[in-house]
């Protein structure tokens, strides 16, 4: 398991480089050009291209050795973090950054995704995928924190450097694998539309893949109306919502690491999708009941069941895919959810404005409460009927 180490460690440490560089950005944007169109304009070029370049990226990891696929991005994109160091002053530069940082995401997220195998055995996947995203749970956990602070402190530029050290780090990281995942040297030329089959050939895959973006079009709503349910609604400031963003991410380790590992294989459709209407259960429950314990409780629900949902969905994709299309099936799976990330975000602000963060929190959880639970019927088989004799 020296490989899934490596790689759960690089994971881990991306995510957390990620998301200090995000909060950098932000408040550098935010307070020097003071737009929020500017801060917008920055997210979407961070996430665009993962939506974009899905069949590209996809091909690209099918294609070529993913180790050293993975070396290479690892090391562009620390060479693009240390140019923004070195250009926060223009807002087109830092821009033009961030989408070819972006393109570096969509190449580099399905090649970690198509090594886990490599690494860890084709019986050992479902592991190894829970500690892969409980690593990224964490980073996530940690990233925000650090980049407040040296942000806080004026360290905007060193932060940007420490961030380009995670990338230097997870290319050595990739250095010292030896796990390989080579192209397949007979196989059929790459199409664009070669993932999104790879995802829909097989009924079961098909089904929850599609539960599963459906069901974001809608929790990405939270997003927007977290922060003013927690300091207008429940009353208990910036100091509740981070309390209530801990829980959910205190839920979602515990999910990956100790629920997702107990659904046996045949289960792992019907466990995702359960996943689904238990993370809405989570979010509906907070917002109808609206006090401070009762939305602690939902939200930590809420995250166990995101935490196992995510390692799932993962291993489904590793399970019904064939080995030689993963890299493109994982980067169009990747590109229809940042996808429908993207697009609620949008609609959760509209939501919250129009209606209130609690309605709109409640929206968010009611739905994939339905989709999950609509979903379980299709793909849990009914159980046949006894022949009736006379």
């Amino acid at each position: 398991m020296r490989d899934v180490r490596l790689i759960v460690g690089a994971v881990g440490l991306s995510a957390a480089g990620d998301t200090v560089l995000w909060v950098l950005l932000a408040l550098h944007v935010g307070t020097t050009v003071d737009s929020a169109l500017a801060v917008s304009a920055l997210f979407i070029c961070l996430w665009g291209p993962v939506v974009a370049l899905g069949g590209v990226a996809g091909r690209l990891v099918d294609s070529h050795e993913n180790r050293r696929l993975l070396i290479a991005v690892s090391l562009a994109q620390a060479a693009v973090v240390v140019a923004m160091a070195f250009t926060t002053g223009s807002l087109p530069v830092l821009l033009a950054l961030c989408l070819l940082l972006g393109a570096g995401v969509a190449v580099a997220s399905p090649a970690e995704f198509a090594l886990v195998p490599a690494a860890a055995g084709e019986e050992r996947v479902a592991l190894a995928n829970g500690q892969v995203e409980a690593a990224r749970y964490l980073g996530m956990t940690a990233g925000p924190l650090i980049g407040g602070a040296l942000a806080g402190a004026g360290l905007t530029h060193v932060g940007l450097l420490i961030d380009a050290a995670s990338f230097v780090a997870v290319a050595i990281a990739a250095l010292a694998l030896h796990a390989r995942r080579h192209p397949h040297a007979h196989a059929a030329p790459t199409r664009s539309r070669d993932g999104i089959q790879a995802l829909v050939r097989d009924r079961t895959l098909a089904i929850a893949m599609a539960a599963a973006i459906a069901s974001l079009l809608f929790f990405t709503i939270s997003v927007s109306a977290e922060v003013f349910f927690a300091t207008e609604v429940l009353e208990t400031g910036a100091t509740g919502y981070g309390v209530l963003m801990g829980a959910w991410t205190l839920g979602m380790v515990a999910g990956a690491i100790g629920l997702a590992r107990l659904v046996p294989t045949r289960w792992l459709a019907a466990g995702a999708m359960a996943g689904i209407a238990v993370q809405g259960l989570g979010l509906f429950g907070a917002a109808v009941g609206a006090t401070v314990a009762l939305a602690l409780l939902g939200f930590l629900i809420g995250g166990v069941a995101h935490g196992a949902k995510n390692v799932l969905l993962r291993t489904l994709i590793h399970e019904r895919v064939p080995e030689a299309q993963r890299g493109r099936a994982y980067a169009a799976y990747n590109a229809a959810r940042n996808g429908a990330e993207l697009a609620a975000l949008g609609a959760g602000g509209v939501l919250v404005g129009l209606a209130g963060a609690q309605l709109a929190l409640a929206v968010s959880g009611a739905l994939p409460l339905a989709i999950g639970l609509g979903t379980l019927l299709l793909i849990i088989p009914a159980p046949r009927r006894r022949p009736a004799y006379a």
